[in-house]
């Protein structure tokens, strides 16, 4: 079968299309017949070699974690052949690695495909999806009513942020710029500042909850949430002395795919309360373009690799 590796660390010069031999699932996997998968920042991240002092691999690897697909081998789980699935099969994950033809997946890290979506926007869902839901309901825990800023409402996360933060009945400023503006008006938000002619903190203030996407207006966001709020961060914890001085809830969001998180996205695709956020979708083989997109291209949404 074909698969995505990389035998080093580097840019995209080291993603290699190979042969390798099909996975086989064992006992807590099924195999998996992939059709579509996307691209995360992690991802690159891996294959640059950004984490292997915390998280060592034994290379050469598959690549990738986000995936859809149908199931060809249950194994010993409750799933059937022929299942339509999406979610999670990173080789560091419990997985095989998802960037190729077959992949075996663990099954606490997959769930039943939304029925009324592709396979392609299904694959652009599993990690950016559960990280806006597990921000928003587990770490923020957002009530109705409320006002949130999200930072980076279009991108991959922050698109999806913005409309689950809309179905949890918020109200939902976001920050864009460009053509991006009329983007994340549509996806739901309630104001939007464009960031690269205003400051937000002159903007805003007294806020429930803010929640920063891109990692790099998490300090400064302390300043415009109320006494007793939060800030959450993709990418680290806000300044934590900071927080405390301001008496603001500090949170660094640690992602945790599992089944729940999947089967409540799943809900909200087929309520009509989340549409997956595709840019542009590549073929396998073009997978050093896609990167390179993902990358550099400032994409709104998911870049999607089609398999199958």
């Amino acid at each position: 079968m074909k698969a995505v590796q990389i035998n080093a660390y580097g840019g995209v010069d080291v993603l290699e299309v190979k042969d390798v031999p099909k996975p086989t699932p064992s006992s807590g996997q099924v195999l998996v017949e992939i059709k579509a998968v996307s691209i995360n920042p992690f991802d690159w991240k891996v294959r640059e070699g950004y984490i292997k002092d915390h998280m060592p691999l034994d290379l050469p690897i598959t690549i990738g974690g986000d995936f859809a697909g149908v199931v060809t081998d249950a194994g010993d789980s409750s799933y059937k052949v022929g299942n339509e699935v999406y979610g999670q099969a990173a080789a560091y994950g419990g997985g095989s690695g998802a960037f190729a033809q077959f992949a075996a997946a663990a099954v606490n890290k997959i769930a039943k495909k939304p029925a009324n979506i592709n396979f392609e926007e299904a694959a652009s869902l599993p990690l950016v999806g559960q990280s806006a839901l597990q921000a928003l309901r587990d770490d923020i825990k957002l009530p109705a009513g409320q006002k949130i800023l999200i930072h980076g409402g279009a991108g991959g996360i922050g698109s999806l942020a913005v409309q689950i933060a809309k179905a949890m009945g918020a109200y939902v400023i976001t920050t864009a710029s460009g053509d991006d503006l009329e983007y994340v008006k549509n996806l739901g938000a309630d104001e939007v500042i464009d960031y690269k002619a205003e400051d937000f903190t002159k903007k805003v203030s007294d806020l429930d909850a803010v929640f920063d996407t891109s990692g790099q207006s998490a300090d400064k966001s302390l300043e415009v949430v109320k006494k007793g709020g939060v800030v959450a961060s993709m990418t680290g914890s806000p300044d934590p002395e900071l927080a405390k001085k301001l008496e603001v809830v500090a949170i660094a969001i640690n992602t945790e795919g599992n089944t729940e998180k999947l089967e409540a996205l799943k809900k909200l695709v087929e309520e009509g309360k989340l549409k997956p956020q595709v840019d542009k979708v590549f073929s396998l083989d073009d997978v050093k373009e896609a990167f390179t997109y993902q990358e550099t291209g400032h994409p709104r949404g998911k870049v999607v690799l089609k398999v199958n």
